[in-house]
């Protein structure tokens, strides 16, 4: 497991709001709540926590999902100032 891997963070980081770099085909940094168990966890060209740009372009199956549902919500708050 990385260095940069905390338990007590990494579950959260499914909910936490996007960030610039984020699509539906890929996140920035690990968004799986549970990446030891992550098929992808470690392999070269796939992995957020080897890749050099920190982008995990295998998400989880339900990220895009998720991924429409924060970006509606980013969408929301924007307007209401």
């Amino acid at each position: 497991m990385p260095t940069d891997y905390d338990p007590r963070i990494q579950p959260k980081r499914f909910h936490s709001p996007l960030q610039a770099g984020d699509t539906e085909q890929s996140t920035v940094g690990c968004r799986h709540t549970s990446p030891d168990i992550c098929r992808n966890n470690g392999l070269e060209m796939v992995c957020a926590f080897i890749r050099p740009d920190n982008t995990c372009t295998k998400p989880p199956k339900s990220w895009p999902r998720q991924y429409r549902k924060l970006a509606q919500a980013d969408t929301g708050s924007e307007g209401g100032g």
